[in-house]
Formats: structure tokens, sequence, C-alpha cells
């Protein structure tokens, strides 16, 4: 079993639901009504996604890096 480290971004909408995402797989997201389950959710999401490209012989992402960063506008 290999362990993958990933970022997920959380995100509140407009509509007050909350939108999960990791940026590494793309199209990997899932929303939730607290951040707390958008966070639960997209971890199903993502090993599922991660066991889908396994089983298609597709590349995992590997992620070096992350930062976050504040700009003044």
């Amino acid at each position: 079993m290999s362990v993958y480290n990933l970022t997920v971004v959380i995100e509140k909408g407009e509509d007050g639901n909350f939108l999960a995402l990791c940026p590494a797989l793309q199209g990997c997201y899932a929303d939730g009504e607290t951040a707390a389950e958008a966070l639960e959710t997209i971890k199903g999401v993502i090993k599922m996604h991660i066991e889908d490209r396994l089983e298609n012989g597709e590349y995992i992402p590997e992620e070096i890096y992350s930062s976050q960063l504040k700009i003044a506008v």
C-alpha cells in the first residue's frame, strides 16, 4: 500500500456550501454543507481517483511543494 500526500483546498461558495478540491488530481472535487463534510467526502473521492489511475496504469502526480500567498489588490 502506498501513501500519498496531497493538498486539498476548501472554498466557501456564494450559496454557503463548501467545495473541496485536490489541485494535483485534475477533476477531483467534492462538496458539502460544511467544510468538514466536504473534506470527508473528498477523502473517498481521492481514494477512488487514485485506485482508478493505478488500475489503468496512469501516472499519479507527486506533489512537491504548496504555498499560500497573500495578494493585496
